[in-house]
């Protein structure tokens, strides 16, 4: 069963997102913010098949957290999907290499569909 990663501080979101995607066959791991989800990355037995990444998080943004998965090459090549409210969403993603983006709030069939992309 594929795995996604949900790196978002706002529980709530995190709460939706893992509900909706457990209905449509996905496993769901969540973190808080960035250091939690590398925590969850060298702890876990199972890698993801795509990380949601929320950017405005405490303790560990979602930049910094993009700059420590590439230099590991455990990680590297794990599909980063932007999840965020930032302004300029497109740039925004572009900056860190983003697969894919999807503006909050979610368009919850955008999102299945760009996850399938990832996992298959």
């Amino acid at each position: 069963m594929s795995t996604v990663l949900i790196i978002d501080d706002d529980p709530g979101i995190r709460f939706m997102l893992s509900d909706l995607l457990e209905e449509a066959g996905y496993q769901v791991a969540d973190a808080a913010h960035g250091q939690e989800a590398i925590t969850y990355l060298n702890t876990s037995e199972e890698r993801p098949c795509v990380i949601l990444l929320d950017l405005m998080m405490p303790i560990m943004n979602g930049w910094q957290f993009r700059t420590i998965q590439q230099q590991d090459p455990t990680f590297a090549a794990i599909p980063v999907v932007v999840l965020s409210a930032v302004d300029d969403i497109k740039q925004a993603a572009g900056s860190i290499g983003a697969e894919a983006l999807i503006a909050k709030p979610v368009d919850f069939d955008a999102l299945l569909e760009t996850i399938a992309t990832y996992c298959a």
